[in-house]
């Protein structure tokens, strides 16, 4: 009530449109992309921890690695492996249920975790792009026959400008 007035019996505010400073604009703005950074940061660290966890796309090999001086040494080094394999079977025992409840939660979180780190970047971008309009400079939006490689969102070109 203190900063409103009526108008026609109608209870208006003052608009407060100039309430901060330019420089507290860009303050502001500078804290609100590193709460996102250290956001995204923190999250691409646990989706690679999660991942080694997992081993996501790295399969081990279960092999050994010989070496052989001629090739009479190689061909029994081979009759060896094939006598071994032959003796064992390949049968894996299946996995009991809760094992595989957990370890399908852990996929799913580590998918959305994945999907969450590109939405914060994508988040990331977006606002030091802001940034970086909001700052002194001239600067144009390019059209898009003038862009090399065509992207989803718009382009700028600064114009050089001289750093004393």
């Amino acid at each position: 009530m203190i900063k409103s007035r009526t108008v026609d019996g109608i209870h208006r505010s003052v608009g407060e449109a100039n309430k901060y400073t330019q420089e507290e604009l860009m303050l502001m703005k500078t804290q609100d992309i590193g709460y996102v950074l250290q956001k995204l940061q923190s999250e691409k660290k646990k989706v690679e921890k999660l991942s080694s966890v997992l081993h996501v796309g790295n399969q081990a090999s279960n092999r050994h690695v010989y070496f052989a001086e001629d090739r009479a040494d190689a061909e029994e080094i081979r009759s060896r492996c094939a006598k071994n394999n032959e003796g064992t079977s390949n049968a894996e025992k299946p996995l009991p249920d809760y094992i595989k409840r957990r370890l399908a939660g852990s996929y799913r979180e580590l998918e959305a975790r994945k999907n969450r780190a590109t939405q914060l970047e994508k988040l990331y971008m977006e606002m030091t792009l802001q940034k970086e309009l909001q700052k002194k400079g001239r600067k144009r939006k390019l059209r898009e026959d003038e862009t090399v490689a065509p992207t989803s969102g718009p382009v700028y070109k600064w114009r050089r400008e001289r750093k004393r």
